[in-house]
Order: C-alpha cells, then sequence, then structure tokens
C-alpha cells in the first residue's frame, strides 16, 4: 500500500492551561490527495496545520509526513524537512516586497542549496505555468491579490514539495481572485499535487478538494467528500 504523506495518529496539543487545541487526533492523507480541513476560527486548524509542518509538536501522538516522523525532529531538523518536503501558501502572502517575483519564488531553492541557474530555470517554468512570467521583473507592491498569491504559489512549488499547504489561502481576496486561485490549486491536484486546504470556507473546499476533513473543539467530527458540502461559507 501506498505510504501516507500525513499520518497522525492519537495527536493531542494544549496550551497553557486551557482546553486542548487538538485532542487525540488521527489522520491520514495518501499521495495525491486533495483534503479540506474545514472548521471555525478556534477549531484547531491552525495547530494542525502547524503540527504536519513542524512549527509546533504534539504533546502526545505522533506526526508523520513524508515517511519522517516529524515529532522528532529538532529546530533545525524541522525547517530542513519543511524546505525539501513542504510547500506553504499562507492568507497574506508572506512575500518579501524588496525582492522581485522571481527574486522571492527562487529565495526557497537557495535556500535548500540549489544552484542559481537551475533555480532561476524552475522559477521561469513555474511563472510561466501559473501566467505570471510577464510579471517576472516586478516588485510584488505592484501585483494585485490574485497575483500575489500565484507568486506565493510558484514559491511553494520550486522544490518540488510532497506536500502543499494551502492556510486560508484565499482569505485576502476578492471574489474572483479567490475562486482563480481555487482553479489553481484544483489544476495542480490534478497534475498529482498532494493538497491539504485549511480553511472556513465551504465554497473553496468544495471547488477545489475532493475530501473535507471538519474540525471542532479540537476533534475531527465528521470526513466526506467535498462534493456533499453545500457552496456556502461559515465563520
Amino acid at each position: 500500500m501506498t505510504t501516507p504523506v500525513i499520518e497522525l495518529r492519537e495527536v493531542s496539543r494544549r496550551y497553557d492551561d486551557g482546553p486542548p487545541a487538538l485532542d487525540g487526533v488521527s489522520l491520514t492523507v495518501r499521495p495525491g490527495e486533495a483534503v479540506a480541513v474545514l472548521g471555525p476560527s478556534g477549531s484547531g486548524k491552525s495547530t494542525l496545520l502547524n503540527l504536519v509542518a513542524g512549527l509546533d509538536r504534539p504533546d502526545t501522538g505522533t506526526v508523520t509526513v513524508a515517511g519522517t516522523r516529524v515529532d522528532r525532529l529538532g529546530e533545525a531538523g524541522a525547517a530542513l524537512h519543511r524546505r525539501a518536503t513542504i510547500g506553504m501558501v499562507f492568507q497574506f502572502f508572506h512575500l518579501l516586497d524588496d525582492l522581485t517575483v522571481t527574486e522571492n519564488v527562487v529565495l526557497p531553492a537557495r535556500l535548500a542549496g540549489t544552484g542559481r541557474a537551475e533555480a532561476g530555470r524552475r522559477a521561469a517554468e513555474l511563472l510561466g505555468l501559473l501566467g505570471i512570467d510577464r510579471h517576472a521583473r516586478a516588485y510584488p507592491g505592484r501585483l494585485s491579490g490574485g497575483e500575489r498569491q500565484r507568486v506565493a504559489v510558484a514559491r511553494a512549488l520550486v522544490n518540488r514539495p510532497a506536500l502543499l499547504l494551502a492556510d486560508e489561502p484565499t482569505g485576502a481576496l476578492d471574489t474572483a481572485a479567490g475562486e482563480d486561485v481555487g482553479r489553481l490549486l484544483t489544476a495542480l491536484n490534478a497534475e498529482g499535487q498532494t493538497l491539504v486546504v485549511v480553511t472556513h470556507d465551504l465554497s473553496l473546499a468544495r471547488s477545489c478538494t475532493r475530501r473535507t476533513v471538519s474540525i471542532a473543539d479540537g476533534r475531527i467530527t465528521g470526513d466526506a467528500p467535498s462534493s456533499a458540502l453545500a457552496p456556502a461559507a461559515v465563520r
């Protein structure tokens, strides 16, 4: 059987003396899946993403990503694993305004040790595929929100990650740009990219994923085909 890209087993995480942010969560995501993690603010979505990305550690349970026990890694090891294995797309892009579009996309590849020429070729390839190559020498501040999110996607893909994590990728966009990004994520998954979209937006989950995992109060409350969702949003 194919090795899962993500495998969480009985994972719990508590902060201070409050209720658990995650409480005994088990989740498996296999190569090529497109999964939405859906829930209101405070449900545990961000904690789940941080644990998968190695940005946080569970109090109990195991987190395995692309065959590596992420929960056992130190800070430096987690950063190296994340750089090689995971691409991340955020709500507010997190592009560096003093770097050009190409320089933003190339940066993770250069940090991973890729040569300048090879990184530049990969960046040019992605910008062309995503339809923003005409902006290669522009600075992010001159782009629309949808264009900046496409740059962020290119940056996330530059190291050919096993997993693409998208955290509220349409939250800062207008409706038209959000739909455009949703179609882009759908196309990437159709080409085999494993995708996990963390969102509270039912419409996005329905449009670009095939499976939706619902979270409330730190626990998984549902796991069903995304096609069963109504095209609405919850806050």
